[in-house]
């Protein structure tokens, strides 16, 4: 595919007033756990097994002598963090090296570049179909850096079919987003929660599939709504780093080929046993990530790759997703010096004395707020997961919300900020691709911001109401 735009992009100026790493702002949070282990009381619950997981016992809580830690456990936590989270850092890289096989297929790219090509003279069909194939992606497979790659094909081929460059950008970034948000199987994110809230892997996917659905058609009609106007109005354009008049052209190597087409039968058997196994053999983590890389490596051998490719690609994959494996381990670390200065107990206490006094439905939308700003720290769906669901899951106990329900507050509250914070390298980068200033792109997208957040209330007032579970 080719496409007319400027020789030089250059990033947004906002990102140099923003531009502090995620690994910066987490090993700060660490100093400053361990400053808070000499400051805040120690105190500790009593626990119990009951029905296979550990729970809090109500009331049993006891003040105890502060255990504050040394300067030097800033930096053994780090490496223990690491170890604490080995099963859920090795999930998230194998099931990463395995999208790395199927990306070197060209099977993705091709589907891609089939839809759009088949539908590039009905601009307004374009739009529901392609944000349909990246809320798949992102449902299935987290989809995220990998979309800057296709805002360079969909941003252009907008402009040229007299649309802009936030419709083209939309498409495929809110589409991702709005798949990564439902979560109905994604790994990344729902899948490591709920491994450490201790809920059976993928559990609920019934509410989180009629989400997928809601946010969607929401996320459809938005787009489509400026899309209209802007057709009808060409002076309200904004083309970002191209021009007027852009010509793009695809090339055969865009078509689906018969390789191709097996190559995704392959990827969409793997998630058939995906919900077999999880539904009637009660799969977890480890069982997962095999499917996961049985699948990958005979996705290389129908997409004919020899076995040094596969191992390549395979090794392409985790270097793609590393970043978020490692946030697990700084995430984990947090947790470490809190633990080891007995304060895991006492933030549990005092956070549950201050929400008994509101009713569990509010409890759950109040979790879902504070996931929401969280992630303003912690850009990593599945490295927020393991900072936050080791005190959400037992605070849930406590104030009367379902784990099922705090787990549907982290992802919805992951999932909006996606799209909003400065602090995701993926949201700045796309940006620049597309040639969107970024306070730009806030003032676009901030009311479709409001409608995500009043659609994820109503289905957290749900989820409570249902007892959304199993437990």
């Amino acid at each position: 595919m080719q496409q007319d735009k400027p020789e030089h992009q250059e990033l947004p100026k906002e990102k140099k007033a923003f531009d502090i790493n995620a690994f910066v702002l987490l090993f700060f949070v660490i100093v400053i756990s361990v400053i808070l282990t000499y400051i805040m009381p120690a105190g500790e619950y009593e626990r119990i097994e009951k029905d296979g997981r550990t729970i809090v016992v109500p009331d049993s809580f006891e003040l105890i002598e502060q255990s504050p830690v040394g300067f030097f456990h800033v930096f053994t936590s780090i490496h223990g963090g690491m170890i604490n989270g080995a099963g859920i850092i090795f999930f998230v890289l194998i099931v990463g090296g395995a999208f790395g096989i199927l990306k070197a297929t060209g099977a993705l790219d091709a589907l891609i570049g089939s839809i759009t090509s088949k539908l590039a003279n009905k601009e307004l069909l374009l739009i529901p179909a392609i944000m349909l194939f990246f809320a798949v992606a992102g449902t299935l497979m987290g989809l995220a850096e990998e979309t800057i790659v296709y805002i360079a094909i969909i941003t252009p081929l907008a402009i040229a079919l007299g649309l802009d460059a936030i419709v083209g950008y939309a498409i495929v970034s809110l589409g991702a987003t709005i798949g990564f948000m439902s979560a109905v199987l994604n790994p990344f994110n729902v899948g490591v929660a709920q491994s450490i809230a201790e809920l059976p892997t993928f559990s609920g996917m019934g509410l989180r599939l009629i989400l997928f659905v809601t946010l969607y058609i929401a996320g459809v009609l938005y787009v489509y709504r400026y899309a209209k106007k802007v057709k009808a109005n060409p002076e309200l354009k904004f083309l970002g780093n191209y021009q007027e008049g852009t010509q793009v052209e695809f090339q055969t190597h865009t078509k689906l080929s018969t390789r191709h087409k097996w190559v995704l039968i392959t990827f969409l058997f793997n998630f058939v046993f995906l919900i077999i196994g999880v539904v009637k053999f009660g799969w977890y983590i480890t069982e997962i990530a095999a499917l996961f890389l049985l699948f990958g490596i005979l996705i290389g051998i129908v997409g004919k790759l020899k076995p040094n490719e596969i191992a390549d690609r395979f090794i392409d994959g985790t270097k793609e997703v590393i970043s978020g494996a490692l946030i697990i381990g700084f995430a984990q670390a947090i947790l470490i010096v809190f633990q080891d200065g007995k304060l895991v107990d006492s933030i549990l206490y005092f956070s549950s004395s201050f929400l008994s006094q509101l009713s569990p439905i509010l409890n759950a939308i109040g979790m879902f707020f504070l996931q929401l700003f969280l992630n303003f720290l912690v850009p990593s769906g599945s490295g927020q997961a393991a900072l936050t669901m080791p005190i959400m899951a037992p605070l849930a106990d406590l104030v009367g919300v379902t784990r099922q329900t705090a787990v549907l507050a982290f992802q919805l509250g992951d999932g909006i900020s996606n799209s909003l914070f400065p602090t995701s390298g993926v949201l700045l980068a796309g940006l620049a691709v597309a040639g969107i200033p970024f306070t730009k792109w806030i003032k676009w997208v901030l009311p479709f911001i409001f409608i995500q957040i009043a659609i994820s209330i109503v289905f957290l007032i749900v989820a409570q109401a249902i007892q959304y579970g199993p437990f």
